[in-house]
């Protein structure tokens, strides 16, 4: 289905006037009409001004209000028309039905957490004016996805959120091409972070392939996130064509270890952090003890032999390791 944009001329206005002209005109024809056929006179004029005050409101449904980024999809008998975009006061056929499955619909995204309130029907019964709005909004929306939870690649369970901002580029499509546009889009939205969630590992691991080049990388959900949210944006962009649904940007908003295992994964990075930290500070133990023996060495301050080098590095590597200050001991005597 592809889309059809409707160049009608914006004649809403003229045809409103009009129809008011006539029925003022009818009204007066009514009366006059009732007074001439008192007097024996023609009842054309009185069955003219009957009949248009009876039919006159046949024109009423044609007339069509569009605001700035709002498209209405029209179709005549079940037959798509075409679409009008552009904004203003236009008069239709009165007999086009203007089409959008997805008006009842309700997610957690911009221009569907708010109602319009409630109004009340010629049957007097209450219903949601969201609901009888029949407009298809152009604007760009955001779509706050609900969290999930999904394994990654090591299997570790992890909650996730995404935000994605998107837009209806076709409208034929949109509203014929897919049941409900904005339930599709939901579900493509979950299908696709599960798959592209699924080949990352929450944080840097040994031998994980993310790119799928048979060579290990070390992308993660945490570190490369940039990178995630582009290859999700790609994912369900790919899924979301046929629907006429344009998406911008694909963000992550929520990233966590499940509450089952976020203990245990954070006890596990605070082991990594001090393994890294003591692996540190050995390093530059030993190039300290390094740079003493050769400074006391080259400048011939004393002369050490085997024995006391080793105890002297032992010391030294005590003092420069410990996780306290160490207590000095002054030796009074011989070094021998």
């Amino acid at each position: 289905m592809q889309e059809k944009v409707l160049s009608n001329k914006k004649n809403g206005m003229l045809v409103l006037l009009l129809l008011i002209i006539a029925y003022i005109a009818a009204t007066a024809g009514v009366i006059f009409g009732g007074i001439m056929m008192d007097e024996g006179g023609n009842p054309v004029l009185f069955i003219v001004s009957m009949l248009v005050l009876c039919f006159g409101w046949i024109v009423i449904p044609g007339l069509k209000v569009l605001k700035p980024q709002e498209a209405l999809v029209l179709t005549l008998f079940g037959k798509y028309i075409g679409t009008l975009k552009d904004n203003g006061f236009y008069f239709v056929n009165p007999f086009c039905t203007a089409v959008n499955p997805a008006a009842k619909t309700k997610l957690n995204q911009s221009g569907d957490v708010k109602s319009m309130g409630m109004v009340t029907n010629t049957n007097g019964a209450a219903v949601d004016a969201e609901a009888m709005n029949k407009k298809l909004s152009l604007k760009i929306m955001t779509l706050n996805n609900n969290r999930q939870k999904i394994n990654d690649c090591l299997g570790n369970p992890v909650e996730i959120g995404i935000a994605v901002t998107w837009r209806i580029v076709d409208t034929a499509k949109a509203v014929f091409n897919v049941d409900n546009y904005k339930e599709y889009l939901s579900l493509q939205c979950d299908s696709a972070l599960r798959n592209i969630v699924r080949l990352y590992p929450y944080d840097v691991a040994p031998n994980v392939d993310t790119t799928g080049d048979g060579i290990a990388d070390d992308g993660s959900l945490r570190g490369s996130s940039e990178i995630v949210a582009g290859r999700i944006r790609q994912e369900i962009q790919d899924r979301v064509d046929e629907a006429g649904i344009e998406i911008i940007e694909a963000r992550i908003t929520y990233l966590a270890y499940a509450t089952e295992i976020a203990a245990v994964m954070l006890q596990r990075q605070q082991a990594s952090a001090i393994i890294d930290a003591r692996k540190m500070i050995v390093d530059g133990a030993v190039g300290m003890v390094e740079m003493a023996l050769e400074r006391l060495s080259k400048n011939e301050i004393v002369e050490l032999d085997e024995e006391r080098k080793a105890a002297m590095v032992s010391n030294l590597l005590v003092v420069l390791c410990g996780n306290k200050d160490a207590q000095p001991i002054v030796n009074s005597g011989s070094l021998y």
